[in-house]
């Protein structure tokens, strides 16, 4: 049982972490963080739209994160590396936070939806699907799903080539929940396989073999009926 809960504790740190950063950074174009444990304490990688944000002005942004990190949620010498997102088009979490942003700026919930699925899929991604769920056009809540191309929902695939990301809208009406899980490009598909050709192999020539104690002469061989003459 101490094993279980020590897991269930790490995981709702993690959880509560994830939701920290997810409101302070949401200017910075944040797009996730990964958690592991070193021997000098605890790295927090975060990965950013823009880096310079998240440090802020002379490190002060990061130096306060990482304070909120050690004495509000207890994550153990906390050192913070950021990195920047190259492609903010293959991000699932960056993804949804602009999804949410277009629908609180008013955008119609199909044509943000559409919007960013498109944009997804003309970078080069395999797969994307986007999910907005909430009073979209009345008092009733209702889902509506965009999807285009290649997505695993189960499996070990989906919880490895899938990138999932998460945010919401706060409207008038009501929230509204966005999610974007998407495939990136050059992802190894479990069902992808390609056929490699071989070449073909020549056939072996054809060796004669004579038999034991048969001599090979250059003068021509005589028929079987000239009469052999012995010289004198």
């Amino acid at each position: 049982m101490a094993v279980e809960r020590k897991f269930i504790s790490e995981g709702v740190r993690k959880a509560r972490v994830e939701k920290y950063l997810t409101k302070e950074l949401k200017r910075a174009g944040y797009g996730g963080m990964d958690i592991a444990r070193t021997p000098l304490g605890t790295q927090v990688t975060i990965f950013a739209e823009k880096p310079g944000i998240v440090i802020g002005k002379g490190g002060k942004l990061v130096h306060q994160l990482t304070l909120d990190l050690a004495q509000n949620y207890g994550v153990e010498s906390p050192q913070i590396e950021v990195q920047q997102v190259t492609n903010p088009s293959f991000n699932a979490q960056i993804m949804a936070e602009r999804l949410a942003n277009a629908l609180e700026r008013g955008w119609y919930f199909r044509k943000a939806g559409s919007s960013i699925l498109r944009r997804v899929m003309d970078s080069g991604a395999l797969g994307c699907e986007v999910v907005i769920a909430g009073k979209l056009t009345g008092a009733r809540a209702r889902t509506q799903k965009f999807t285009e191309g290649y997505i695993k929902h189960c499996g070990e695939p989906s919880n490895t080539i899938v990138e999932k990301g998460y945010a919401v809208a706060i409207k008038k009406l009501g929230v509204i929940g966005v999610q974007v899980k998407l495939v990136p490009a050059g992802a190894k598909l479990p069902d992808h396989f390609s056929v490699i050709e071989q070449e073909k192999k020549r056939p072996a020539p054809k060796v004669s073999v004579t038999s034991i104690g048969e001599v090979a002469s250059d003068e021509p061989a005589l028929p079987d009926d000239v009469p052999y003459v012995e010289e004198q």
